[in-house]
């Protein structure tokens, strides 16, 4: 599924695990919140908080993204972008990220210089700084990564603090990686702003705090699917979850690909993980943040529905199933 690498790259096996890990870690930039970064056998992140935020995240070469579609940096940013939407959907801000990296020995080292580019790249964006990790052999490509984020004083929002009479909303875009993927498995590569969400989603980091400080009694990130995700709140809170379709933003490009491929862009709105939105709910409308959109409301009761019925299609993704 790769790229043939270039008959005199240098691989990981020729740099070593240590030529290596000064090659993408040398120079770098790192955030005040890196108090100690790589280099020792730990490293020290400014926690003023108290408390620390953390998320892990594993991404397989084959399961989570191809080298056939993706660059190395675009892989790396996704993977970066997975673990910090995930402390961003706690209501904190992203401080450091831990990356291991199981590599096959005849990896070209080039490879690894997208890689790492991306990680750092996405990490910056978000504020975030790489502080540290791990290089094993293995016969398949895999991603490891840790996010930390810092509270800053605010309580974390959980899945467990929806209530009837919350309303729901989102902050991010919905159904353009699975767009994405649609178009990707039919053998294209336009248009170019769907396939980039799939090859490298860009979640609205700052749109955690911003919820938590707007009072958000629940929330997560929409990594698996929107109906399944917010089933996720639905089932901590003890509530029922509608989604109204006359609310949903679905994008005209949506509507485009949709169009040329015979799919239904609703259902990857509904459906589609890995852009990484931002789903939370909020007591009232009017404490819903600029910038997020409202698309439906809590109740008493269990489970989720759209324009208070079942859903016939699966939801979103899950491993295993």
């Amino acid at each position: 599924m790769r790229p043939e690498p270039p008959r005199d790259a240098d691989t990981v096996a020729e740099v070593g695990e240590f030529g290596l890990i000064r090659r993408v870690t040398s120079g770098r930039p790192q955030p005040a919140t890196t108090l100690l970064g790589p280099g020792d056998d730990a490293a020290l992140v400014a926690a003023p908080d108290g408390r620390v935020v953390a998320s892990t995240d594993v991404l397989v070469e084959g399961v989570h993204f191809r080298l056939d579609w993706s660059t190395p940096e675009q892989v790396g940013r996704k993977a970066a972008a997975a673990n910090l939407a995930d402390v961003a959907a706690m209501g904190a801000v992203p401080t450091a990220l831990l990356v291991g990296f199981a590599l096959p020995r005849d990896t070209p080292t080039e490879l690894v210089d997208g890689l790492s580019g991306g990680l750092w790249k996405e990490a910056s964006r978000a504020g975030a700084g790489v502080v540290g990790g791990d290089m094993v052999s293995c016969p398949t490509l895999v991603i490891s990564v840790t996010a930390l984020g810092d509270l800053r004083g605010l309580a974390p929002v959980t899945r467990s603090g929806a209530a009837p009479g919350d309303v729901l909303a989102v902050c991010g875009r919905l159904g353009w990686a699975a767009a994405g993927l649609a178009v990707l498995g039919r053998g294209f590569r336009s248009p170019v702003a769907i396939v980039g969400a799939q090859q490298a989603p860009e979640p609205p980091y700052a749109a955690g705090p911003q919820a938590a400080e707007a009072g958000a009694s629940a929330m997560l990130d929409v990594s698996d699917g929107l109906l399944a995700d917010v089933g996720h709140i639905a089932e901590a809170s003890g509530v029922a979850i509608d989604v109204r379709t006359d609310l949903l933003p679905v994008h005209q490009r949506l509507i485009d690909v949709g169009s040329a491929l015979g799919a239904n862009p609703r259902h990857w709105v509904l459906t589609g993980g890995e852009d990484h939105a931002l789903a939370a709910t909020f007591p009232e409308p009017a404490d819903v943040p600029e910038n997020w959109v409202t698309i439906g409301t809590v109740r008493r009761g269990s489970g989720v529905t759209v324009d208070g019925r079942p859903y016939e299609a699966d939801g979103g993704w899950e491993h295993w199933r």
